[in-house]
């Protein structure tokens, strides 16, 4: 156990050591993106979101610092982190919640240059969602996080034996009711558009736009649609043994990873092989190997 223990530990050093230079430098322009986005959208238009919906909303009320808000809220939460999930999971958390307040503080300057003659509430709630997925997918992208209600989420999952996506529902949905009962309902409405864009965004970043589609085709005419598949798109494809579930029966499932401009001609050419063929389709972001 212990020596299984190690070797995921050097793997994850390894991780952590691959191209330095480009995920520090990837951390810090995500942060940038994200600060600038609270500065000019979220805190101007009372957008609530994890830790930093706290500074927006203390902001509003008793006028005070959101830098300072965001940077006090990120050191209590390590320190819960670091009595209730150890070391390891703290220190993971430690550099992005402290620079992410200090880069909030930084970016106020720089947005008094921008002016948005922009009256349009939706408008600007889409934009800033949009700047912020990407900056939180550049730092996640980069092995980092910026600490905050992540560190909440892991503690509710882990205590509360719920999903890491239950307890993002359950603390993002605290705070942003906490933001509408103090700002006003239309800050909840706006929040949660806000909530969902950023998501979004961040998943795209992450895993990047699908290029291709993965097919797992089930069908009578395995040689047929393997020729079609080979010869005319011109794609390798993989057989895999399958077993149906309920009748017991031994299949042939066809694996092939086609591109997404192909998509269409690939699909139709299945069916018009075999009417009754069964086939998955799937993203696939990510493809290495073979031709």
């Amino acid at each position: 156990m212990l020596f299984k223990e190690k070797i995921e530990e050097n793997i994850i050093k390894k991780i952590y050591k691959k191209d330095r230079l480009k995920r520090y430098s990837t951390f810090i322009l995500g942060l940038f993106l994200v600060s600038v986005s609270f500065n000019l959208f979220l805190l101007p238009q009372n957008l609530i979101y994890g830790v930093s919906g706290f500074g927006v909303i203390l902001n509003k009320l008793y006028q005070l610092d959101p830098s300072v808000v965001i940077l006090v809220g990120s050191l209590i939460l390590l320190v819960l982190s670091f009595i209730l999930l150890g070391k390891e999971k703290t220190m993971n958390s430690v550099v992005g919640s402290l620079l992410y307040p200090i880069i909030v503080k930084l970016t106020v300057p720089l947005v008094n240059y921008i002016t948005l003659n922009i009256d349009d509430t939706l408008v600007l709630t889409i934009f800033g969602a949009v700047i912020s997925g990407f900056g939180y997918g550049l730092i996640f992208k980069s092995g980092f996080t910026t600490g905050g209600t992540d560190i909440l989420n892991q503690i509710f999952a882990k205590y509360f034996k719920m999903s890491i996506g239950n307890a993002m529902f359950f603390t993002d949905g605290f705070i942003i009711l906490f933001g509408a009962f103090a700002l006003g309902w239309d800050v909840l409405m706006y929040s949660i558009i806000l909530l969902y864009i950023i998501s979004i965004m961040t998943d795209k970043v992450i895993l990047g736009i699908s290029e291709s589609k993965a097919f797992y085709i089930i069908t009578e005419h395995e040689t047929a649609v393997k020729k079609f598949i080979t010869q005319y798109l011109s794609h390798g494809v993989t057989v895999l043994e399958g077993r149906g579930g309920f009748t017991g029966n031994n299949k042939k499932v066809i694996m092939c990873i086609i591109p997404t401009k192909e998509y269409y001609i690939a699909k139709e050419g299945i069916h018009s092989i075999d009417e009754n063929a069964f086939f998955v389709v799937t993203d696939a972001y990510e493809v290495y190997g073979g031709e």
